[in-house]
């Protein structure tokens, strides 16, 4: 089994609000979760968008947790380096 960090889809119809989560990378986008590390709410004041738990993000990543490019994109704007 691989874990992948990636995004899960809430809200409304353009109203998207996001958690960042691992998941299996077999599992669909809003299917079940092994863990959630945060959130971004793109709509939000740009202090308010993103906020995640960084000592999880770096256990996950150690452990061997692949993460996709848009979180990674999410993570680099809160000065968080993912390789």
């Amino acid at each position: 089994m691989g874990a992948r960090i990636r995004l899960k889809k809430f809200g409304t119809k353009k109203r998207p609000y996001y958690r960042i989560v691992v998941m299996d990378n077999r599992a669909p986008r809003d299917g079940k979760t092994i863990e959630e590390l945060g959130y971004y709410h793109p709509i939000e004041a740009e202090d308010k968008q993103i906020v995640f738990d960084a000592d999880k993000v770096k256990t996950w990543i150690q452990n061997g947790a692949t993460v996709t490019d848009t979180v990674r994109d999410i993570l680099n704007k809160k000065n968080f380096s993912v390789k």
